[in-house]
Order: structure tokens, then C-alpha cells, then sequence
């Protein structure tokens, strides 16, 4: 049984994020009203955005909630990554739905990351990564300062796919 790699359980759903490791915060517009904003949350909450990033996706749920574990992997044949992780909260409010997964052990980095999208009061629906996270293998640390520019790139790139989404639901 795989367990968390970390304490700080849950510090993505409120913040602040903890000391001592990388931290990533993002937040993109990414379409407008309750339309876009049910479409983006289902894309998240359950996979699609993750997958449609070229990201591979194994869950025990079809669905984020607290409890499921997910292997979310990148690279092709044997040089495929695996990073296990668990969803340690997840929300299905109003305006605001989204999950926040911890790092088991066997991920190649120790820390937590959240996937939320929120409807504004002024009908704007916005999508925010924010995460923290240290190297936790040989691979990440030798990378370095690289890691960082890659969650950037990821949190980027999984906001353009729920534009897409949005659009393909209005």
C-alpha cells in the first residue's frame, strides 16, 4: 500500500502553501458562465483535460473525489513516467468545483497539486493550478530548475484544453 510523501495534506484546498518546497500558482480565464463553467469542472473532475494534455490516466474512480487513487503518466513506451498519486480533497459547490492530489510513494516528486475552476461573480469562469512540490528521485533532481518550468508549461497547457472545452459546450 502506498502511502502520502508528505504532511502538509490538504494545504492546496486553502493555502497557504508550506515552506521549503517549489511553489506553482496559476489562474487563467478560460470561459464565461454557468455552461462553461459545469463543462470545465466535468473535464477536470473527471480526466478528460488530464488526458487530452497526452497525459495517460489510470483512476479508481471515474470521478475526482477524496479516496481515489490516479497514475498520471507522460513519455512514450519505456520512457513512460508514472507519477501515483491520491486525491486527498475534492469540491462540487455552486461555483466551484475541483480536486487536489497528493504524491504516493514511487512519484518522482513529493508535494501536492489542485485542479480548480470557479465561476466569478461577473460571469467569468476561471481555472487555477497551484501546487508545491520538491524532487523526490534522482531524475527530478538532476533536472533542477527544469521542473518548475514543466508544471508551468502543464498548468498552461491544461487551461487551453478547457478553453476548448468551454468553446465545444457553448
Amino acid at each position: 500500500m502506498s502511502t502520502l510523501t508528505y504532511p502538509e495534506v490538504g494545504a492546496t484546498r486553502l493555502g497557504p502553501l508550506p515552506d521549503g518546497y517549489n511553489h506553482l500558482h496559476h489562474r487563467a480565464a478560460v470561459g464565461r458562465g454557468r455552461t462553461d463553467f459545469e463543462a470545465a469542472g466535468a473535464a477536470v473532475t473527471e480526466w478528460r483535460a488530464h488526458r487530452a494534455t497526452g497525459a495517460g490516466v489510470n483512476a479508481s474512480a471515474a470521478r475526482a473525489a477524496a479516496g481515489v487513487t490516479v497514475k498520471v503518466s507522460a513519455g512514450i513506451g519505456p520512457l513512460r513516467l508514472a507519477a501515483p498519486c491520491e486525491i486527498v480533497w475534492a469540491v462540487y459547490e455552486k461555483d466551484r468545483t475541483g480536486f487536489g492530489y497528493g504524491t504516493l510513494t514511487g512519484h518522482p516528486e513529493c508535494g501536492e497539486e489542485s485542479f480548480v475552476v470557479e465561476l466569478a461573480d461577473d460571469g467569468t469562469v476561471w481555472f487555477t493550478v497551484m501546487a508545491f512540490s520538491r524532487p523526490a528521485s534522482w531524475y527530478t533532481r538532476l533536472a533542477g530548475p527544469l521542473v518548475p518550468v514543466v508544471q508551468r508549461w502543464y498548468a498552461r497547457r491544461l487551461a487551453s484544453v478547457l478553453r476548448r472545452a468551454a468553446v465545444s459546450a457553448a
